[in-house]
Parts: structure tokens; sequence; C-alpha cells
């Protein structure tokens, strides 16, 4: 047999590609535009099909090809839709999710999953009911500084962690006309900017035994919580290991993203993953083709004791600079509905993280530390 057709032969019985995931986002708000539907159309595999939006004509200026319909039940109805993304507010989510679970479909919520744990609980249970994926969008596990921080931890850099502060502040004086910034179920930063934290230190140190949450409306005309201040305990897990994640709107000076103390030394960032700005500005990352993508500007401070020092002497050095990637998320939801990977965040976790963001409020309600059921 000749080369030619030994080539022909083996061409022959490579498997067939699998077929794209298709996929109908519902929402074309910050969410949906800046995020989703761009790391979406980034990852080989997956085809942006459908965009549920009531302004069709902003989402065909963004991506032509695309379909646009205004009904969310007509895009879950569509028999070629595998899965459905929900980029909708927050007290949305559930009948969304519902509705798309019911349909036959897989489903993805931007974060959090619902506004209580028993909506959530609801939805993991139809979701095993119907044999169908229902996940969270988690992307800052993809950030830069998250990915330095797990490696730092996992290599024992610092020893035995016993002090963790993770700040998630930004300076925005004035109140938004947004859904987010309105007295509503699932709105406020706690439920915003602090279920991308608490997903980050479940996937550091597991979950606490207790947890403490204060609450507060700082800006002029707040409606809901702009402020947030949780407490973590971990005694059985790591003992005297305390955790803080801090939020807040109204903040000019900006201070550490990260400060982590241990036995052996400390690690300090400054700056924001940079991955949010660039989809800001327009960016479309290609999963392919990343070039300087998820590089952060400002590497994180390690300070660790001289070696046989009889008095604590610091070595300051830059910690290793690991880029982020957003569009590993989807990467691997692709290889998980394909069978080819376990999925990243799993029906556990996302029961999980809304279980503390449900107990954080139980906490500032009745203004103590609440126990961690085990």
């Amino acid at each position: 047999m000749n080369s030619t057709s030994t080539t022909s032969s083996a061409t022959q019985s490579q498997p067939p590609s699998p077929a794209p995931v298709r996929i109908a986002l519902v929402g074309y708000g910050n969410a949906g535009r800046i995020f989703h539907a761009p790391l979406i159309a980034g990852v080989p595999g997956l085809q942006l099909a459908c965009i549920v939006s009531s302004k069709p004509d902003a989402v065909r200026a963004d991506w032509p090809q695309v379909r646009v319909v205004a009904s969310p039940q007509e895009a879950m109805d569509d028999p070629d839709i595998d899965l459905v993304v929900i980029a909708t507010s927050n007290s949305s989510h559930h009948p969304l999710a519902k509705a798309a679970l019911l349909a036959g479909k897989h489903v993805v919520v931007d974060k959090p999953c619902a506004v209580s744990l028993a909506q959530t609980e609801e939805l993991l249970a139809l979701a095993q009911a119907k044999q169908r994926v229902l996940t969270v969008f988690q992307n800052r596990r993809f950030d830069a500084d998250f990915f330095t921080l797990r490696q730092m931890l996992a290599d024992g850099e610092l020893g035995r962690v016993v002090h963790v502060e993770s700040h998630f502040d930004r300076y925005r004086p004035q109140v938004p006309g947004r859904w987010r910034d309105e007295n509503l179920p699932g709105s406020g930063l706690w439920f915003d900017l602090g279920a991308h934290l608490v997903d980050q230190v479940l996937q550091l140190f597991g979950m606490p035994d207790a947890l403490h949450l204060d609450l507060a409306q700082q800006r002029d005309g707040a409606q809901t919580n702009d402020w947030f201040h949780a407490q973590l305990k971990f005694e059985s897990r790591h003992p005297g290991l305390r955790v803080i994640l801090h939020g807040s709107a109204l903040v000019p000076a900006i201070g550490p993203r990260w400060t982590v103390h241990g036995t052996q030394g400390s690690f300090i960032k400054h700056g924001l993953d940079t991955q949010e700005d660039a989809l800001k500005t327009g960016r479309r990352p290609q999963l392919v083709n990343l070039q300087d993508w998820g590089l952060d500007p400002l590497p994180g401070e390690l300070l660790k004791q001289l070696p046989q020092a009889a008095s604590f002497e610091a070595i300051r050095r830059s910690a290793t600079n690991l880029p982020g990637n957003y569009l590993l998320y989807y990467a691997n939801l692709r290889d998980h509905l394909q069978g080819a990977a376990p999925l990243e965040v799993t029906p556990m976790q996302v029961r999980q993280v809304m279980q503390l963001l449900t107990l954080g409020e139980q906490s500032a309600a009745q203004g103590r530390y609440v126990s961690v059921p085990a």
C-alpha cells in the first residue's frame, strides 16, 4: 500500500469531531454583553446560536450573525439549543433556570445561582432529575491573582496559613440606576462581589465552621448594601485560620487585593485581574490565540524570613505571576458536556456558595456569628 492510501485510510479511521454545543444567551446587559458573549464565541466547539434581548439592534451591531429573539421561552423551545446561559437579574435566575431545565437544556447561571438556598436546592434537584448540567459562572476562579495564590499555597511557600484578607473594593460614589443597587431580593454587594470571594475561599480552604457578616449602606442614596465585611473561622479544617472577605463601593484609596500571612511568610497583592477591563474595551479573546491575554502587570510580593536568621529579616521578591484566563470556564464546560472532563463548578460547590451567602444574611440580621452545618 502506498503512502497516499495509508494516509487516506488513517484519516478515514479518525472519529468525527463532536458537534458544537449550541448556546442561547438570555440577557444582553453588562454580564451578557461584556462577559458571556465574547467568551462563548472565543472557545472552539461552542456556538453562540441565539441571544434573547429586548434590544435586538444593539445585539445585531455586535453579533450580526447571531439570531435574536425577544422571548426566553422561544430560545428554550428550540430543539437545536443544547445549553442556556442566564445573564439576567438575580431575582429572575430561578424561574428562568427552572424553565430551561424543564425544556431539557443544560444551564449556566451567572452568579449567584438564585436568591436563596431553597431556590438553589430546588434547581439542583430538578437538574439531577432531568439528567442535565446546572452550573454557575464563577469566572473569578480564573483570575491571575487567584491562580498565583493557589499555586503558592500548594507549594507551601507561606507555611501554615493563619490569616487571609480578600478585598474587592471600588470607588463608585454615585449610585447607578441598576437592579443591583435597588432594594430587591438578591441585590447588593454581598450577593454580587461577595459571591466571587466566597467561591474563591471555598476553593482554597473548604467550608468554614462559622461566619459573621456585617452589612452597611454607605453611599448617599444607597438602597441596598454597598459594603460588607465577613469573618470566617476554620478551626476544624485549619486550626487558627481566620479569613476576612471585604467589599466596598466607596474606597477612593484602594488597598491590597490579597493579604495572606503564614508561619513562613506573607503574600501581598495589589490590583485586580485585567480581564474584565479588557473585555469592557471590546476585546474578544480566542482560546487558540491568546497572546498577552490575562497577564497581570502588578505581580504580588512575597515576603519570607532569611534562612537561619535569629530575628525576622524579610526577603522580598515578586511572586510567580500566572496569567488568568476566563475562557477556561467555558472550555471546561464544553469538555464536560462532550464527556471529556469533570465539571469545574460542581453542583455541590454551587450549593455551598449559596449556603454561605444565605447564612451571611442571617448573621447580618442577627448581629452574631452563625455556625455552618457540617
